[in-house]
């Protein structure tokens, strides 16, 4: 990443142009409206790099801004994933996720590709089309990387009912084990791009993802071995200087369901002489309590049990969520657990 490139913010809207780095991970971001915003490196991905015409207009010849650039070279020289044990067998994953879940029925959708491994990979990925396959990205994927491929509208989902992802494996100046070459071919089912369910919590997105595995610890879904020949053509067909930009993997810790039983008697010592609304009143207050608390600790569960009943908890809970906390989202709790008798929210 360099000063002048153009960029989209992963885990929030907007993106805007590079204006500068403070320290080896944080990039500041000029917005539309003039503002430059820090953000972490990891949590941006580039949408068309600066060409050399951009950089020499952008940035003023001034002996600072030298050394800025000098010095952010030399980090992207000096960028080395990390191996891991567990690295040393190939797990490649595609992932699907909404720009805008909340507008499941019109958002456009991103394509990612997961390198989960030791290995650079050079690869194809490609979706079927009445007269063959068509190439929709192709480059290398750095190690233990994620990396962007392509952003589509929901009209294009038929485009991606099967694809292909082609690759071979290697290392850069090191001994390195052999690798098959690989054609996984997949069927996409299409429809669950329309269910709000079959986004899920995964290991590698803040924000809820539909994930495919093509190879899990060196084994393909399904495999087809082609000549590398037939691979390397295909790589050649788009320039390495045109691939997206990569994100190391930040594998992120899961935080415990939290559990509020908003049972009158669960709540309050003693009831007596306190009237419906004196009680609903101290329900939702501590409602109101605990998403306070847990306002900023993003994708926390929490489970809010007010029982079956007349439904006038739930519905002063439900009213709550949607006026003071737009943000959140909410849907029944298990009913293998709770019925009908809880809520839970997740914190976004």
């Amino acid at each position: 990443m360099k000063i002048g490139d153009k960029v989209r913010f992963l885990n929030t809207t907007g993106g805007g142009v590079v204006r500068g780095f403070q320290g080896k991970d944080i990039v500041l971001v000029e917005d539309e409206e003039g503002f430059d915003i820090p953000v972490l490196i990891r949590e941006t991905v580039l949408i068309e790099p600066a060409n050399d015409m951009q950089v020499r207009q952008s940035t003023k010849p001034s002996q600072q801004t030298f050394v800025q650039q000098t010095s952010t070279i030399k980090q992207e020289e000096e960028y080395k994933p990390e191996e891991t044990k567990e690295g040393e067998l190939l797990t490649v994953n595609l992932a699907y996720l909404p720009v805008d879940i909340k507008s499941l029925s019109s958002t456009n959708f991103e394509c990612y590709l997961i390198n989960d491994s030791n290995y650079y990979l050079s690869y194809n990925y490609m979706g079927r089309a009445e007269a063959g396959w068509v190439s929709r990205a192709t480059g290398v994927i750095e190690p233990n990387t994620k990396l962007f491929l392509e952003e589509f509208e929901k009209t294009e989902l038929n485009d991606i009912e099967k694809v292909c992802l082609q690759f071979f494996a290697y290392k850069k100046r090191k001994p390195y084990s052999l690798k098959n070459t690989y054609s996984v071919e997949l069927r996409i089912d299409t429809v669950k791009f329309y269910k709000l369910h079959s986004f899920k919590e995964n290991d590698y997105f803040e924000d809820d993802a539909m994930l495919y595995s093509i190879v899990r610890r060196d084994l393909a879904e399904k495999e087809l071995i082609i000549s590398p020949e037939e691979i390397a053509s295909a790589m050649h067909e788009k320039e390495v200087s045109q691939r997206p930009r990569i994100q190391p993997i930040v594998k992120k810790e899961k935080s415990p369901i939290i559990e509020v039983d908003l049972h009158a008697d669960e709540l309050i010592d003693n009831t007596q002489g306190l009237s419906s609304s004196d009680i609903l009143e101290y329900q939702i207050n501590k409602f109101k309590e605990v998403m306070d608390e847990n306002k900023r600790n993003k994708g926390q569960k929490i489970v809010f049990i007010h029982g079956k009943g007349d439904g006038i908890l739930k519905n002063a809970i439900l009213k709550e969520l949607s006026s003071k906390y737009k943000s959140a989202y909410y849907q029944d709790a298990s009913f293998r657990e709770y019925g009908y008798g809880a809520t839970m929210v997740t914190i976004k």
